[in-house]
């Protein structure tokens, strides 16, 4: 009977302490499903901003059903360009539509190729080239037959067929120029370049010596008067004196030029902005003027500087740190939402996320197309009609072409 009871007390353990496993395990589920709706909920909220952003930049169509179609197994997903080992995405940096000041000229125009590894193929490595095209190079424009700076192409292109005119035409020129078949286009303004290095939380360049960029900034130049204009630029403005029988003198009169005396907090970057030598943590603002400086060095040097900051907003922008944030990139993408324009879709842009992660850093041949005594262009003699602009050597882009070609062969 002892015996009896006693298996009775052992049997009974044995069942709470069943019920009370199994009471734990459901618990467990419950917390486990309700972290995966989170999940679920977080992630869906997430594709869809993201689709939202997408089809607000992207003159592709880009939607999120098609985006999930090209995610699914054993469907292609392929950029163009990339089978042939080359994906070609030409950058633009401008104003922005309708701000003063030719909102709408492309003056940073860069060109970015890569090449992906090939799966399959031992010792084939990953490859990429950033290079520059002036502002300054004279084309023919894309359906017409007048000639105009390169930097024109995307506002008569938008002013062909708004919403489109302007990637077409830029993607159609730049082919002609690099002898390459350009995929695809990014186009970004200002604002956006201000706000997307912001919601990064700035980015770092570091100068081997200290940079100054004295006048750009200072405004308009017109004649010293002693009054408003007392900051002498250094230029000067020349009048051929006529005589009264309707010749002229032979040395004209020169007039010195000077700026606006005002105050630094009502200047573009200040009126005169300088960067230390040493390492640099720039915010929007400042890494736009570092960016835009060229009046005290080069369009050539500019678009150095300039890509500078976009290998550091890349750098920072595909951290693990920017990527696991979801503040940054909610806010990279509300800054890109507002002031990008692209022809990538949304599985596109996923698909170069994806490469990037199998091909990881490269090391990027970077150039920019001058007019040294190296370079490939030269500037003719200026006239009233054409004023400053840069032509290729030998009138023709064969030289270019096999720049371009040979850019990931390094």
């Amino acid at each position: 009977m002892a015996l009896f009871r006693s298996n009775k007390t052992s049997t009974g353990f044995a069942a709470g302490s069943q019920n009370k496993n199994n009471k734990n395990k459901r618990r467990a589920v419950r917390i486990g499903l309700f972290f995966v709706a989170l999940l679920l909920i977080a992630g869906g909220a997430f594709a869809w901003k993201t689709g939202f952003v997408l089809n607000k930049i992207s003159q592709g169509n880009a939607n999120i059903f098609k985006s999930l179609v090209k995610s699914l197994p054993g469907m292609r997903d392929t950029l163009k360009g990339e089978d042939e080992g080359r994906i070609n995405i030409l950058l633009l940096g401008m104003r922005g539509e309708n701000v003063p000041g030719g909102g709408l000229l492309a003056d940073t125009i860069m060109v970015l190729s890569i090449h992906p590894k090939a799966e399959g193929v031992e010792g084939d490595q990953p490859k990429a080239s950033l290079i520059s095209i002036p502002r300054d190079l004279y084309v023919t424009v894309p359906g017409k037959s007048e000639q105009r700076k390169i930097n024109a192409v995307y506002a008569l292109g938008e002013e062909r067929k708004h919403g489109g005119g302007g990637i077409e035409d830029m993607q159609k020129i730049v082919s002609e120029v690099t002898g390459q078949k350009i995929g695809y286009t990014a186009v970004i303004n200002f604002q956006g370049f201000k706000d997307l290095i912001n919601a990064l939380g700035g980015v770092t360049v570091t100068l081997d010596q200290p940079f100054q960029e004295g006048v750009q900034f200072l405004g308009l130049e017109q004649r010293c008067d002693g009054i408003t204009y007392t900051i002498p630029s250094g230029n000067y403005e020349e009048k051929r004196i006529q005589r009264k029988n309707g010749t002229y003198y032979a040395n004209p009169k020169r007039y010195p030029l000077c700026f606006a005396k005002v105050e630094p907090e009502n200047l573009e970057c200040g009126g005169n902005f300088s960067l230390p030598a040493g390492e640099n943590r720039l915010d929007g603002d400042t890494a736009l003027c570092y960016a835009r400086s060229r009046a005290t060095s080069s369009d050539f040097e500019r678009a150095r500087r300039q890509q500078q900051v976009l290998q550091a907003v890349k750098a920072k922008a595909l951290s693990i740190g920017t990527l696991t944030d979801f503040s940054k990139v909610n806010a990279m993408l509300d800054s890109l939402g507002n002031n990008a324009t692209t022809n990538l879709e949304a599985w596109e842009l996923k698909r170069f996320f994806d490469l990037y992660q199998q091909i990881g850093e490269v090391k990027l041949n970077q150039r920019v197309l001058e007019d040294s005594e190296e370079g490939l262009l030269y500037a003719p003699p200026q006239t009233k009609e054409t004023g400053y602009i840069l032509l290729p050597r030998g009138d023709n882009y064969d030289r270019i072409h096999e720049l371009f070609k040979n850019s990931l062969n390094y």
